[in-house]
């Protein structure tokens, strides 16, 4: 199995180790190969997505792509998660062999459910965002609430700004990855795709 991830930029690349991992944990040998494909920023919209799709799937011989975007993109493309995944359906066309995903409202939604370790690694003592990870919202996204108590750590004599690359593979690396499925549901049916296309047992 052979499929392509379409992902926004550096959080989600930092992500590709933990999801390895994951998988490994719960499939048989041969493992899929999953390529993370980064996309400068944002995934592509309208024609330039169904290009890039038809040519991973025609011409690079991927079995699937699964594209995953954030809900915030800095613009009002997108009302949430659900609107995203159909957008980005309806851009591709009737594609038996594409899978939209959609974070909601960002990336590091999924990062807040491990806040301790955020803490840990911030210097901040800020509390967690309320309620659930996912509902964490356009007027001040996970990625700012993260930037934020680095900001903090930053103030107490920690020096020590955010990176997305460096920091979301600590964060990842310390915990388990199913703490942050278990209250992430867009996160889960991402994984549940994968899980899907290699005919292993999704998560409940």
């Amino acid at each position: 199995m052979k499929i392509a991830i379409l992902v926004e930029g550096a959080t989600e690349m930092a992500f590709k180790t933990k999801l390895h991992d994951f998988l490994k944990s719960r499939l048989e040998p041969p493992m899929p190969k999953l390529k993370f494909i980064p996309q400068e920023g944002r995934i592509p919209k309208e024609d330039k997505l169904r290009r890039v799709v038809e040519n991973l799937l025609e011409k690079d011989g991927y079995d699937a792509v699964i594209a995953i975007t954030d809900v915030y993109t800095g613009t009002n493309d997108f009302v949430d998660a659900q609107d995203a995944k159909e957008k980005m359906r309806s851009w591709v066309g009737n594609n038996p062999r594409f899978y939209p995903h959609a974070a909601q409202y960002d990336f590091e939604a999924w990062l807040l459910p491990f806040w301790s370790t955020i803490q840990q690694i911030s210097g901040g003592n800020k509390s967690a965002p309320s309620g659930s990870p996912e509902r964490v919202n356009h007027d001040n996204p996970p990625s700012y609430r993260i930037k934020e108590i680095f900001e903090q750590g930053q103030k107490q004599g920690k020096c020590r700004s955010y990176s997305k690359t460096r920091d979301a593979v600590s964060i990842l690396r310390r915990n388990d990855l199913m703490n942050a499925v278990n209250v992430c549901p867009e996160l889960k049916a991402f994984l549940n795709t994968i899980l899907s296309l290699c005919e292993a047992d999704q998560i409940p």
